[in-house]
């Protein structure tokens, strides 16, 4: 089974398309009930057969994570972790609510949902994907912010590998370039589009990084745009 957060949109509902169209069992997340239920209704649509079950989370809230594990039907074999926010502009123009909802739509998230995770699951043959973004390699003007939380959740990454040394489930980072995806919208940033990734690109070239080997897999995957 396959969950995947952020599936009401974007990256998550391309790859919730991606592995639908291999026949995987999937379980879709996303804070957006409505938007949910029509992602999950284009896949059933789009793949007869494919077992989808879904439910809507808001997932920095701790018990919105707990609910939302405890209805899984037995433990994922690949989580995929799409769900966040953008927030754009220079520092000392952005707003406080901004900000917080930037750390909490991110970072809290992240956290509260490998915390769960790793509780759950960390005895278990689980891989976890962490979508971030390229801002999490390197410093760029205007997305302070937004690169403070990516980082951090970078160094989340490379320090839960070393406690869960030893154990079957692992954790891969997938840093992609800019696609042409919903989340520009709310972001606060106006951007020509045009000449980025679409999700379902991104989508397709994260399905093939993410294939793995009894021995070894892939832990870090960057994706840029040409």
């Amino acid at each position: 089974m396959y969950l995947i957060t952020g599936a009401s949109s974007g990256l998550g509902a391309a790859l919730s398309h991606e592995y639908a169209a291999d026949g995987q069992q999937l379980y879709l997340t996303g804070r957006d009930e409505a938007k949910l239920s029509q992602v999950v209704d284009d896949v059933s649509r789009m793949n007869k057969g494919v077992t989808i079950q879904s439910k809507s989370a808001v997932l920095n809230d701790p018990s919105s994570v707990t609910a939302l594990l405890d209805s899984l039907p037995h433990a994922p074999k690949t989580v995929i972790h799409c769900a966040g926010s953008g927030y754009f502009g220079a520092l000392a123009e952005q707003t406080s609510e901004g900000i917080i909802n930037l750390v909490n739509n991110n970072l809290t998230a992240t956290l509260l949902l490998l915390s769960e995770l790793v509780r759950r699951y960390q005895d278990e043959p689980t891989r976890v994907v962490i979508v971030l973004s390229t801002a999490a390699l390197q410093a760029k003007a205007g997305e302070s912010s937004y690169c403070a939380v990516k980082w951090a959740i970078k160094g989340l990454i490379e320090s839960l590998r070393l406690e869960l040394k030893g154990k079957p489930m692992s954790l891969i980072a997938v840093y992609p370039g800019g696609m042409a995806t919903e989340f520009w919208q709310t972001s606060g940033k106006k951007l020509n589009t045009t000449g980025f990734m679409s999700a379902a690109e991104a989508a397709s070239m994260i399905k093939q990084a993410l294939l793995s080997s009894e021995h070894g897999y892939i832990s870090d995957v960057t994706i840029n745009r040409r």
